[in-house]
């Protein structure tokens, strides 16, 4: 199965509330964050929805 990583390159000050809990959800706090998700339905909602602060490469 192929995994994401996913790095956090805007600033969660001033978001929606919702969409820096999902950023945490995905392990992503400040600026310059990386994680590795699995690739799934669940982690591309959340791609969907902070899409805009995220860059996103398949491993």
């Amino acid at each position: 199965m192929a995994n994401l990583k996913i790095t956090l390159i805007k600033s969660l000050n001033g978001r929606l509330d919702k969409h820096i809990a999902t950023a945490e959800s995905l392990g992503l706090k400040r600026i310059g964050d990386e994680t590795v998700q699995p690739d799934n339905a669940q982690t591309r909602g959340k791609i969907a929805k902070i899409g805009y602060l995220l860059k996103v490469t398949e491993e």
